[in-house]
Formats: C-alpha cells, sequence, structure tokens
C-alpha cells in the first residue's frame, strides 16, 4: 500500500497569530493523512502589521531573547477565578514579575510583592463542603474563605505542604515528618501523628551481657532504679493516650530506612506511608570541577550518579493505624507479575554474549511509587472521605506499573490495573485521581497510545478517549463530571483542548479550534479556559474562552516585540515523509529559501537539524521551544540552505511504537530516519546529496555523532552540541528506561553509544561542549577526544565553554557557537 505523503503549508500570514481567518494549505497523495483544521478567527494583533525590512544576522539572533519580546509564562487563575495571572521576565534581568490582568480583560498589571499571597498557591486543596480554599505560598498554609476573607494559618521558616482536606472540615498539613491538623476558623493545630525513624524507647535497657545480668540480680540498688524507671515510663506511656490534649504517640519505623512520601486519610484515621533505604544521588556521585568561579580558585561540585552506578529502588509501604496506633507492612505480592524476571530474555542473551551460562533468581522485583515528571497529585491518593486510598507504583526494572488501593480488613493492596511494556512504561502520561468514593480515573498506553480511563473498584474499566492521537494534562472538572485535556486529535503536529464526560457516556467534544499549539488552564470553577496559543511563527499569547459557549477565544496579551515582527521569517512547511522502515511517516518541519525552484539546474545545499531530549515534538505546528534554532534556519534560508527538522523514532506525540522504536538500539531507528528524510529532501527539495551537514544538540548531538559514525557520506558535516557519547555516563532515570542497566544489558550500551563507533568517521565533525554541565558531563566530551585521537582521526575540532552549563546562558556563548556551526556549513557545504 502506498504510504501518505502530506504537506502542510504554514503561511507567512500566521506570524499575525492566525488573524483575518488565515487557512493552512494542504497538499496530500491519493491516501488520507490526518487533516489540520482552519484556525478560527482571533483577535488581531496591532503589532502584526509591520513590513519585513530588518536584517537577519546572528548576533541579533543570538542575542539576549529580550528583544523578542518577553511572552507570558506559567499562567494560571486566581483563587476565584476572576483573574488571569502570569509571570513575565524583567527586561534585562532574569527576575520574572508576577503580573495580573484584571476581569480576564484590559491590560496587565504588576502584582505589588505585598500581595502575591493573595494569588500565587504552590499547593491548593478546597474543602469538602467548598466553603474554602487552603493553600500555601512560600511553606506557609493560607485559607481563603467563601467571602473572599484570606487568612494565614502558619508564619514559620518550616516549611508546610501535602494539605488535605478533612472529613469533618478541618485541614492536615505535613511539617517535616510530622502532620498537623488545623481549624481553619480558630487557628487551633493539633498534631495527629509523630513519624520517628528510630527504636522505639523502653524504660530499661535488657542486659547486653553475663555481667549486666549479675549485677541486676545481685544488687538492690540497681533493682530498685529499674523499678522506678519502669513504673515512671508506664505512666507517662498512659498519660499521653489518655489525654487528649498531648501530642499523640510516636510510630517508630525501622530506623535503617528513610521517608519517602505519606498521605493522611481524610477521616483522620489512616496515615499511608513510603519508606526507603537511604540513598542519595549526589552524595554518592561524581565531582565536577568549575573552573571559572569568583575566588579564582577551581570549584569542585557534587553531581549526580552515573546509570552504570545505578542501585535498585524499593520503596516499603506501611499503613499505619492512628486510631489502634498499630503499623502494618504492605507487601507486593497481590500484584500481578511482582516477581516475574521480566529480562530474562535480555539477560540470557548478555550472559551467552559473555561465554556464561544465566543463572535466573528467584527474588522479587524492587518496586517504588511513580510519580509523573511535572505531575502534582502524587503517587498516594484518598478519595473524599478516606475510605479509600489509591497508590501507583512501578517496578525498577522500568517494565511494570500497577494501581493498587489498599483492603483495610485484609491489610493487603488490590491490583486495580496493571500497565506492562516490553520496553518501559512511559515516564509521562500517568496521571490518576479519584472521580467519586469508588471511581477512579487514570491515563494508560495501553492500547498504544496515552488515553483516559476510568474505572469502578473491582468492576470495569471504561476507556473514554482513543484513537491514534495523545492525550495529555487531564484536569477533572469542579463538579468531577467532566475531564478536561490536550490532544493532537486533528492532526499529530496540532494540539487542541477537549473535554469528555468521565461516566463514559459521550464522546470527547472539542473545545477549540485554532490550528496551532494550545494548551490550557481550566477555571476554578471550569466555565473557562486560559489558552496559551502559538504558531511556527508566533510565540505565545495568552487567551480567554467560555466552556459552555461558542464564542470565539479572545485574546489577552500583546508581548511579542515589533521588532521581531518587522523579520520576514520563514515559514516551515509540515511535511510527512514516507518511511523506509515502518508506516507511520516522519513528520518533519521543511525550510526553503526565498524564491526556492525545485526545478533549477543548481541543487541547494541542505542543512538537517536534530532535536535534543528524545522524548520530545519540535516539528508541530506551534511555537519551538528551539527558538534559536528556529530563527538560525530562516537565516540559512537566506545564503540558500534548504533545511529539515524531523521528529525522528522516539520523539514524542506519535504513541507508544514510536516512542519504543528505540528500546535496546538508541541510535539505529533515529538515523535510519535521517537517511529517509535525507533521501526525501534529495528527491523532492532539490537537494545535492553531497552538500549536506547536520547538527543538534544533547540527544541531539548524539545522534549527529551515530549520523556521522554509521553513516559516513551520508553527511557532509556535522555538529554535535552538549552530546552524549557513552550512555553508561549519563543518568539513571532516563537511561534505564531505554536501556536497562548496564550490568544486565551490556549490549544495548555499546550498541547505542557513539564511542564504540568512532572509527567511522570520515567527515568534518565540530564538537561544541560545555564545562559545567551537570547533565551530560564534559568528561563525555573528553573521552570522545581521547578515542578520536587514538584513531588518528581529522577534520574534527573543539569548542568549549567554560562557564556554561547544559543549557548556554550567555549570549556571547551562543553567537560565538552558532558563528562556528555556521563556518562549518560554508566551508563544507557551499559550492566554491
Amino acid at each position: 500500500m502506498q504510504k501518505s505523503r502530506l504537506v502542510i503549508a504554514l503561511s507567512a500570514a500566521l506570524v499575525t497569530a492566525s488573524c483575518a481567518s488565515t487557512q493552512s494549505t494542504v497538499a496530500q497523495s491519493t491516501t488520507t493523512a490526518p487533516q489540520a483544521p482552519t484556525p478560527a478567527t482571533l483577535k488581531a494583533d496591532p503589532l502584526a502589521s509591520a513590513d519585513g525590512v530588518a536584517e537577519l544576522t546572528l548576533e541579533q539572533i543570538m542575542a539576549d531573547p529580550d528583544w523578542m519580546g518577553r511572552f507570558p509564562e506559567n499562567a494560571f487563575w486566581s483563587l476565584d477565578g476572576q483573574d488571569v495571572l502570569f509571570y513575565q521576565k524583567r527586561e534585562g534581568s532574569e527576575v520574572r514579575d508576577l503580573m495580573i490582568i484584571k476581569g480576564a480583560q484590559g491590560e496587565p498589571e504588576t502584582v505589588p510583592l505585598s500581595e502575591q499571597h493573595l494569588y500565587v498557591a504552590d499547593e491548593k486543596e478546597a474543602s469538602v463542603a467548598g466553603d474554602w480554599l487552603a493553600y500555601t505560598f512560600k511553606g506557609n498554609v493560607f485559607v481563603r474563605f467563601g467571602n473572599g476573607e484570606v487568612k494565614q494559618l502558619t508564619r514559620d521558616s518550616e516549611r508546610q505542604h501535602n494539605l488535605q482536606a478533612m472529613a469533618d472540615g478541618s485541614l492536615s498539613y505535613q511539617q517535616g515528618q510530622q502532620f498537623y491538623r488545623i481549624d481553619v476558623r480558630s487557628g487551633l493545630s493539633q498534631q495527629v501523628a509523630d513519624i520517628q525513624f528510630a527504636d522505639e524507647p523502653q524504660a530499661n535497657k535488657a542486659p547486653a551481657d553475663y555481667l549486666a545480668q549479675e549485677e541486676q540480680k545481685l544488687i538492690q540498688f540497681v533493682q530498685k532504679e529499674r523499678k522506678n524507671r519502669a513504673e515512671q515510663f508506664e505512666y507517662q506511656q498512659q498519660l499521653q493516650q489518655q489525654n487528649a490534649t498531648l501530642a499523640p504517640q510516636a510510630f517508630y519505623l525501622d530506623k535503617r530506612m528513610q521517608w519517602v512520601d505519606g498521605r493522611l486519610s481524610p477521616n483522620g484515621r489512616y496515615l499511608l506511608v513510603a519508606m526507603s533505604e537511604p540513598q542519595s544521588w549526589r552524595d554518592e556521585g561524581d565531582i565536577m570541577p568549575n573552573y571559572i568561579t569568583e575566588d579564582g580558585r577551581i570549584e569542585p561540585e557534587k553531581v549526580r550518579r552515573r546509570v552504570a552506578d545505578a542501585k535498585p529502588q524499593q520503596h516499603q509501604l506501611v499503613l499505619l493505624d492512628l486510631q489502634d496506633h498499630t503499623q502494618t507492612s504492605l507487601t507486593y505480592n497481590t500484584l500481578e507479575g511482582w516477581n516475574e524476571d521480566v529480562l530474562a530474555a535480555v539477560k540470557k542473551e548478555n550472559a551467552k554474549a559473555e561465554g556464561n551460562a544465566y543463572e535466573p533468581k528467584k527474588e522479587p522485583r524492587a518496586i517504588h511509587l511513580m510519580a509523573d515528571w511535572g505531575w502534582e497529585n502524587g503517587a498516594i491518593q484518598w478519595n473524599e472521605d478516606g475510605s479509600e486510598v489509591a497508590v501507583m507504583l512501578e517496578a525498577w526494572d522500568n517494565k511494570d506499573r500497577w494501581i493498587a488501593t489498599v483492603d483495610f480488613g485484609a491489610k493487603q493492596l488490590e491490583q486495580q490495573d496493571r500497565l506492562h511494556d516490553d520496553a518501559w512504561i512511559n515516564y509521562t502520561h500517568n496521571e490518576f485521581g479519584w472521580v467519586d468514593q469508588d471511581t477512579l480515573w487514570f491515563m494508560s498506553e495501553a492500547d498504544g497510545y496515552s488515553h483516559l480511563y476510568a474505572r469502578d473498584l473491582d468492576e470495569q474499566t471504561t476507556q473514554l478517549t482513543q484513537g491514534k492521537y495523545v492525550v495529555e494534562a487531564p484536569t477533572l472538572s469542579a463538579d468531577n463530571s467532566q475531564l478536561y485535556f490536550q490532544a493532537n486529535q486533528p492532526h499529530p503536529g496540532v494540539y487542541e483542548i477537549y473535554r469528555v464526560a468521565v461516566d463514559g457516556s459521550s464522546e470527547p467534544e472539542p473545545l477549540t479550534d485554532l490550528g496551532g499549539m494550545t494548551a490550557f488552564e481550566l477555571s476554578p470553577n471550569s466555565d473557562q479556559l486560559l489558552l496559551t496559543y502559538s504558531t511556527p511563527l508566533m510565540p505565545p499569547e495568552l487567551y480567554v474562552k467560555q466552556t459552555d459557549a461558542a464564542d470565539e477565544a479572545q485574546r489577552l496579551t500583546h508581548t511579542v516585540s515589533e521588532k521581531f515582527l518587522s523579520i520576514d521569517w520563514t515559514a516551515p512547511e509540515l511535511v510527512a515523509i514516507d518511511s523506509s522502515h515502518v508506516e507511520h511517516p516522519i513528520y518533519t518541519r521543511i525550510y526553503k529559501p526565498e524564491g526556492f525552484d525545485a526545478e533549477r539546474a543548481e541543487e541547494y545545499p541542505a542543512v538537517v537539524f536534530i532535536h535534543g531530549a528524545g522524548y520530545l515534538q519540535n516539528a508541530h505546528m506551534g511555537w519551538s521551544g528551539y527558538f534559536r534554532e528556529f530563527m538560525f534556519h530562516s537565516f540559512l534560508n537566506k545564503q540558500g540552505y534548504v533545511v529539515a527538522d524531523l521528529d525522528y523514532r522516539g520523539s514524542k506525540g506519535y504513541g507508544r511504537d514510536w516512542r519504543t522504536a528505540i528500546y535496546r538500539q538508541m541510535g539505529t531507528p533515529e538515523v535510519e530516519d535521517l537517511v529517509d528524510v535525507a533521501d526525501w529532501l534529495q528527491a523532492n527539495a532539490n537537494v545535492d546529496g553531497e552538500r549536506m551537514g547536520t547538527y543538534g544538540g544533547s540527544y541531539g548531538g548524539f545522534l549527529t555523532f551515530m549520523a556521522l559514525f554509521k553513516e559516513p557520506g551520508l553527511f557532509q558535516a556535522g555538529s554535535a552540541l552538549r552530546p552524549v557519547t557513552d550512555w553508561a555516563h549519563y543518568n539513571t532515570g532516563y537511561t534505564s528506561n531505554i536501556l536497562n542497566l548496564p550490568q544486565d544489558d551490556a549490549i544495548a550500551y555499546r550498541r547505542s553509544s557513539p564511542i564504540y563507533f568512532a572509527d567511522g568517521l570520515e567527515d568534518a565533525l565540530l564538537i561544541n561542549s560545555p564545562m559545567v554541565d551537570d547533565n551530560v558531563f564534559f568528561q563525555d566530551s573528553v573521552r570522545l577526544v581521547q578515542r578520536l585521537i587514538e584513531l588518528k582521526k581529522t577534520d574534527w575540532e573543539t569548542a568549549i565553554y567554560p562557564v556554561e552549563p547544559h543549557g548556554f546562558r550567555q549570549p556571547e556563548s551562543w553567537l560565538n557557537e552558532y558563528r562556528r556551526i555556521y563556518k562549518l556549513f560554508e566551508e563544507n557545504l557551499q559550492q566554491d
């Protein structure tokens, strides 16, 4: 069957943020590909009428980004849902000011520092009755009542967090390892749980040896002292148990363990605690020297541990009964697959490669709480009245995720959902929560894409969304009847906002039709959407829209500078390029020079950009986080280059199979996709196959190495920025998902690490490395440089940046780096 090829031409008119009903034009082959929607009419940008007259230079592109405008960041609703707030970078400073748009209309104003506590909530928790909203600001607890009154409940240097509305109308919070309950109206606070990782105190120590035993038998004074201590100890115990005005009895947990997480039940009966053996990823990590310091001396900084040094992470769950003062350890043996040797085939393959026989181990799998990256709700969640608690757990080997509840009578876990993946469980798209007392909602990639599900406890699971698209950022409505979410349903590169009934009674309902990249914040009473919307040529701005009306989204901010709007940027085309290995196309942004002529005799040079992060989407119809690269691509267009920017296999936004294609073989499917894109450029964009270059940072730097080392001649020049060269030196959380652990799967690490393929280098290479990078260590580049020296390779060079971390901060460094990249392309890709 002929694969689809879709080209979406992103009109330059999108620079006006889709004003005047700008439409995207679509060209497609005989088979059907996802269609991009027609953008809705939005409020016109008064600054968008400037003509393209400014000169585009590297100096301008790499200058302090303030020149582009200071776009709204981290927008949110006020606690009462009346006002819109966001952060905005202060001009010429790294300070972010809090801005407010009162009544969600008019011009933004700066919120005085003295009033920030009225708006900013690090955590929020509404009462069961809905008559107050508690929140934390800078670690202190506040409560906002229905009449608008705000009351501060704590004011100290401690950090209160983990707010929980209690069934009796009070509020609980955590401070350190201790839990407190406070009456929000009187302010009376009481400790409800005291957690100590120590041996339980005793009145008298047991005799340690023969001499102590004899002393206690012979000497009456010793006997009398021990009797007095025992009686006094017993008295104090009884007093604490029977006098309600005193602090509660402490729970003494295994002193070899440390606190991980814990949640108090809303009825005050139970506390579910997770604990583990002490681990410190920095204290047990490595040292990074910082050469440029204020005192002129080398400063050693502690950095993370490497995946090669990883230790299994096991969490123990303990259920504390605050009423009966008992504690019960919850085991994992009720979870399906809790002791499966899921890596048996991998370990057997590696053992055979080393000439050994694999001996299976019978020990259970290490299991721990799972928390989504950037996910606020946590892995332990109680329902409203405290009758049920749900936990999300993950196996240390990354192959299983469970959602379980607790049977309080049997004191054991009850599995509600198991998600197994032979590759790895996604570290995003794992949000979950309670709909009502007996129903959970959760996300899962069970059908190959991240979707929403609801489950009646011990009965059935209902899939709420389905299709070849990705659901993100689910938010439960105020009345718990609907889930609002972001999804790329109309097209993989277009994200709109939807909602769906939690009871599964209806299909997802689209709420926006803007045609670009749209994110949202739901207002507290679920009547409005605060939208952050962008297009490829227009940075993000804020809009507001009613949830239950067919009204158009109204624009709130106009922060893009006139100077930015005055430049004639290249509008990229979003192309679905056929893959020669899988049915799914490789979505790619194509930037063509002005006046591009596919039939001209002279072929164009080309540059292929490779995005970083691995699991990230960049070929979409919104503003790119790689904004400097976007501008650099327009600059390259003006110098006569065609530019491609692809979402290789492993990228976000295309489902589970696309994500896990790189399992145990990082750098193989991605380079295959680079070959397909290079072939497409030659066949469809009049590109000279002997004049192509590539570049990318972090994961993109890693893939630049892999392309040059494994496919010599594919690119005549490449620049690797802050690159990974050996995955055994990267972190555990990211790497072990994809490659397992080095001690279990050395084959995967050797197959996936550029340093093992350096002998294949034949083309021009530029390595750009920051020296104080605590993400990808500078040592990665140093080791590869030594390898290239030993291999007697030529036509390569290294640029180092002494003061830069993984993400550059100094405009001078950005400029130096991209001058070098541009020079590399000019010297190797342009004709004499």
